[in-house]
């Protein structure tokens, strides 16, 4: 295995670490999106970066652009308006945020996705008891 190759393998078990960390918050706040699901958006954001910047050889920024888009849709999916309550928008928002996280992660910028992991977990549980309770 070269060097380039284990940079890689590097680049996605920080990515599923990160990921894990996320999702364990939001399964410990009772969310339908959890470890699995926050795991598997890091990673494949990770790997669509690493992809971008490795194989294809393009700008990775439109890559990046198209991940960006994608969640977009996966975390609209996620919101849901119960007469006039609207739930799921933290959840929804932390989806975006992780796949950033993992695009950080493809891109090398391990101290910043890990910065940005500690800040979600600060604003997902700390923020958390500022919320307004009906």
């Amino acid at each position: 295995m070269n060097s380039d190759t284990l940079n890689m393998i590097l680049k996605l078990l920080i990515s599923v670490g990160l990921g894990f960390l996320i999702g364990l918050e939001r399964e410990k706040s009772h969310k339908a999106v959890g470890i699995r699901t926050m795991s598997l958006i890091t990673l494949g954001s990770t790997i669509f970066t690493i992809v971008s910047i490795y194989y294809i050889k393009a700008d990775p920024t439109r890559i990046i652009g198209q991940i960006v888009t994608g969640i977009g849709f996966l975390g609209a999916g996620i919101i849901f308006k119960h007469a006039e309550q609207i739930t799921g928008l933290t959840t929804a928002a932390t989806v975006w945020c992780a796949a950033a996280v993992g695009v950080l992660v493809g891109v090398s910028l391990y101290e910043i996705a890990i910065v940005s992991t500690a800040l979600i977990l600060i604003i997902n549980i700390l923020f958390g008891h500022f919320k307004k309770e009906k």
